[in-house]
């Protein structure tokens, strides 16, 4: 795995988790600017599902099973739309928290495929 993109998406993801949360304790629901954040770290993370599966397809093997690492890969990708998604649905403060939980799941998710991978 790339380390240093691992890194930087789960800082990001970190990041917005932050900001989102920030908006939730003002009592504020997603704003579009939220959802540039959370477009970035997206994005970050489609980079991260294209080169594991590079990876993949080069031949390299994660220590902990392919499977399971292709499952988080698909997660973590799906992690922060999903919570966007679901902030559209809630346009309260709580639709911010469900964003920056995501944003918290995300980097849990990051920690554990860098860990699969065998870093």
């Amino acid at each position: 795995m790339f380390d240093a993109l691992t890194l930087v998406t789960g800082v990001a993801a970190l990041l917005l988790a932050a900001w989102c949360g920030w908006a939730a304790y003002r009592d504020q629901p997603t704003k579009d600017w939220h959802f540039i954040g959370m477009a970035v770290v997206s994005v970050l993370a489609l980079a991260q599902l294209v080169i594991g599966i590079v990876q993949l397809a080069r031949g390299e093997k994660p220590e902990q099973g392919t499977t399971i690492f292709v499952a988080y890969l698909l997660g973590a990708f799906a992690c922060v739309p999903a919570a966007g998604f679901m902030s559209l649905t809630e346009r309260t403060r709580w639709g911010s928290v469900t964003v920056a939980a995501g944003g918290v799941v995300l980097a849990v998710l990051e920690v554990r495929l860098y860990d699969i991978w065998g870093g």
